[in-house]
């Protein structure tokens, strides 16, 4: 662990006047990627898709042909705050055209099942009717066997969103674990 003068050292001889460790590392654009930033909007496009996302003010970008460079205009708690929130967020987009996220869940339970019925899920969870997800624009589902399911695109936010909203039809119950599981 280092000692509080040997930081302000360090800081000192480096240039760096900010504590952001994620903020300064520099984002590679993997090949066959592009990357986009007009106005205040970063759209990231790859084999896997096309991802948007809105960089607040606080927030400068600059791109070059193969890299991309995150900084801050301030040095509030908050800027420094948003400055490796929104590093991350943008290597998040660069992983998500090139390989994309996945969730997986487990339906345990007698009877519990998922079928895939052209655009929309229909998912039976024990309750005296079906109940039938509709798909989101830039996720897939896959069921394998009837009680798999995988949910899959190119943006991580989304894909974790959709995966909750369906594990909170049936959370497992404590007992016997019957319901959704990650």
């Amino acid at each position: 662990m280092l000692k509080k003068g040997n930081w302000e050292e360090r800081q000192f001889a480096s240039g760096i006047d900010t504590m952001s460790r994620i903020g300064h590392k520099i984002i590679i654009i993997p090949e066959g990627v592009e990357a986009k930033f007009l106005g205040n909007k970063l759209t990231v496009s790859g084999k896997r898709g096309t991802v948007e996302r809105e960089i607040p003010s606080e927030i400068t970008l600059e791109l070059t042909d193969r890299e991309i460079r995150v900084a801050s205009k301030g040095t509030t708690r908050k800027i420094e705050a948003l400055w490796g929130l929104y590093r991350s967020l943008i290597a998040n987009m660069m992983t998500g055209v090139v390989t994309g996220f996945k969730k997986e869940l487990e339906l345990s339970g007698i009877g519990f099942k998922a079928k895939n019925d052209g655009s929309d899920l229909i998912l039976s969870l024990g309750f005296s009717h079906p109940v039938k997800f509709s798909m989101k624009a830039g996720v897939t589902f896959e069921v394998s066997g009837d009680n798999k399911l995988i949910i899959s695109g190119s943006d991580k936010e989304l894909v974790g969103q959709v995966a909750a909203k369906i594990r909170e039809l049936k959370k497992p119950e404590p007992y016997k674990g019957k319901g959704i599981k990650y």
